[in-house]
């Protein structure tokens, strides 16, 4: 059995503003830092630490873990919004294509990004792959972003749940006990341990 850790980044200027910010390289803000910081209290220990590529992962995950590798995972990287990067809901009001994506669920592809299907497919490849590397009874954390921690646990977490129900703050966590793997391609299953 592993335990897992999945620990969403602390918040950026962008999140503040409630904007799209996928591919955009942010670093965190003031209160993304200290997001970061209060996370201390939980003192979490990982053996393998699997971190996204963006700036604002990195800095989290350099935070909680100061004298520790980090695993950087290019297939752990947010969603790439494509025209809707960097904006809100309310610039894009007037945008019928955004219209069109909201009206799907988000599950459209996005003009000139990424589809919803094909980011939870490269998310969960890469937790696999990941969890491939932590030995039995080891310790993992993921330092990842929101998107790819619902995409990851509506797939491999019991009770089965649906995406939008994972979601979790900025500078937050989710602890999980995990099964070891079977051998048809998927991760046995998780069970909630807590939620900070």
């Amino acid at each position: 059995m592993n335990h897992i850790y999945f620990i969403r980044h602390g918040a950026t200027a962008g999140n503040l503003e409630r904007r799209y910010i996928g591919r955009t390289d942010e670093p965190l803000c003031s209160l993304g830092i200290s997001q970061v910081e209060r996370l201390r209290e939980y003192n979490i220990q990982a053996d393998r630490i699997f971190v996204s590529p963006a700036l604002r992962t990195r800095q989290t995950a350099a935070i909680l873990f100061p004298q520790s590798k980090l695993e950087i995972m290019e297939s752990l990287a947010e969603t790439d919004f494509g025209i809707f990067e960097g904006k809100n809901a309310e610039e894009l009001s007037d945008s019928s294509e955004y219209q069109a994506w909201v009206d799907s669920g988000c599950l459209a592809a996005i003009p000139s990004g990424e589809s919803i299907s094909g980011f939870k497919k490269r998310c969960c490849e890469a937790f696999y792959s990941g969890m491939q590397k932590v030995p039995d009874g080891k310790t993992a954390a993921f330092v990842i972003h929101g998107g790819g921690i619902m995409a990851i646990l509506e797939k491999f977490a019991w009770p089965k749940r649906d995406f939008y129900d994972y979601h979790i703050g900025n500078g937050t966590f989710v602890e999980y006990d995990c099964q070891d793997f079977i051998l048809k391609k998927h991760y046995a299953g998780c069970k909630l341990v807590k939620r900070n």
